[in-house]
């Protein structure tokens, strides 16, 4: 039987598109702090492939995890799940 290699997802939302064909996209996540049992928020920031330059700053996007496509892209805008307003 063959094991399928499942790619990470994340949905974050871009704050940049100033490159060619590739978006950073800001991903935040709540962690539980171990001492006073409190949430706090932790982002980390992602730059994505955009082949068609689609995805305008403020959109939320899904991302999927790919191979490297050059020194800092490990990842790839799969679809927008909210267009800005």
């Amino acid at each position: 039987m063959e094991k399928r290699f499942l790619r990470r997802q994340m949905v974050g939302t871009v704050v940049s598109e100033k490159m060619d064909k590739t978006v950073i996209v800001l991903v935040e996540r709540l962690v539980k702090h171990k001492l006073y049992q409190k949430y706090v928020r932790r982002w980390s920031k992602f730059a994505a492939h955009d082949e068609n330059n689609v995805s305008r700053v403020g959109d939320k996007v899904l991302i999927i995890q790919s191979r490297p496509l050059s020194k800092t892209k490990r990842w790839r805008v799969s679809k927008i799940v909210e267009k800005a307003v």
